[in-house]
């Protein structure tokens, strides 16, 4: 039975709307955004990348703006390339809060498509998660649950997962994700944690649970909007998003601690992957709530929205 109710936990009010908001970062800041891009801050280093949710056209006042050590310059065919003024090819930053036991390490590589190697706003799931694991486990100190983290990328979920006590399942398409992923892990002191790492295609690997019997107390996807498997497979995430949920379903144990979905497409809005989770769970103990994921803007107190999340969670959590 699903009961829907507003889940503010992990939430933050902010000029007249309230959001999930990854606002523990000490290493990392939006410090700005103006005509299509934002200023961050990533440990020592000052970065310009483009975001498609800057729509507006503010002073750019922060000297930093003139002084980045890196700036992803988007090309009007598609795509884009980097710009660096004294930029390492890699370093790190740590990431710790209230829920984690534990600082997680990340390396960080600025590579195509903008990308630095993490998404920072998932730090409000990192949080919400590693909560209810926690809980569950000062409920039952023999219970060993199993995540499932699909289309895990570099890990951060997966390593909030393990350091929370969790025993997890990394399952990415590409093998050079997964090395880096375990990296992160080897540099937050994880790496002899219970992860298995697995290099394959999201939903054929799930199909083979299904017929394998196994089952999860949790599970959290992150998919693209759009991408390609190791043997070329296309992945369009408004025609196989439901139809994963489904599949995914029936990997669930008879009490799941809680099921999450991440989303930075357009079209999947919080209302639609409540619809989905809530239709696709009916048969569990829980309730679902979805809402937008941001980071806060330190210049101004604004939030920048990054995508939308959304998270069933079992009644007694």
């Amino acid at each position: 039975m699903i009961l829907p109710r507003e889940d503010i936990r992990g939430s933050q009010r902010k000029a007249g709307y309230t959001m999930w908001l990854a606002d523990n970062w000490k290493d990392y800041e939006v410090i700005d955004t103006s005509c299509g891009e934002k200023l961050e801050r990533w440990g020592d280093y000052i970065l310009v990348r483009p975001d498609p949710q800057v729509i507006w056209d503010t002073p750019k006042d922060d000297k930093r703006w003139k002084h980045m050590n890196g700036h992803y310059h988007r090309s009007s065919k598609g795509g884009g390339e980097w710009e660096f003024f004294d930029l390492p090819q890699s370093w790190t930053i740590n990431y710790q809060s209230p829920s984690l036991d534990v600082p997680l390490t990340f390396n960080l590589k600025p590579f195509s498509f903008k990308h630095t190697g993490i998404f920072p706003e998932q730090a409000a799931n990192w949080d919400w998660f590693s909560g209810i694991i926690k809980k569950a486990k000062e409920n039952d100190h023999e219970r060993q649950i199993k995540v499932l983290n699909l289309f895990a990328y570099t890990g951060g979920a997966t390593l909030a997962c393990a350091a929370a006590g969790a025993h997890v399942t990394h399952v990415d398409a590409s093998k050079g994700i997964i090395a880096w992923a375990k990296e992160n892990a080897t540099s937050s002191g994880l790496i002899d944690k219970p992860i298995r790492w697995i290099v394959d295609d999201c939903v054929k690997f799930v199909e083979r649970e299904i017929r394998r019997g196994n089952h999860y107390d949790a599970i959290i996807m992150d998919p693209p909007s759009y991408g390609r498997g190791p043997k070329g497979e296309i992945w369009k995430i408004e025609e196989a998003i439901h139809p994963l949920v489904k599949l995914c379903a029936k990997l669930l144990c008879d009490k799941p601690l809680f099921f999450l979905i991440n989303s930075y497409t357009t079209g999947l809005q919080p209302a639609v992957l409540t619809y989905m989770l809530s239709t696709e769970l009916k048969d569990f103990d829980g309730y679902c709530s979805s809402n937008e994921v941001g980071l806060p803007v330190s210049s101004n107190g604004l939030v920048l929205p990054c995508g939308a999340s959304g998270r069933w969670c079992g009644s007694e959590y």
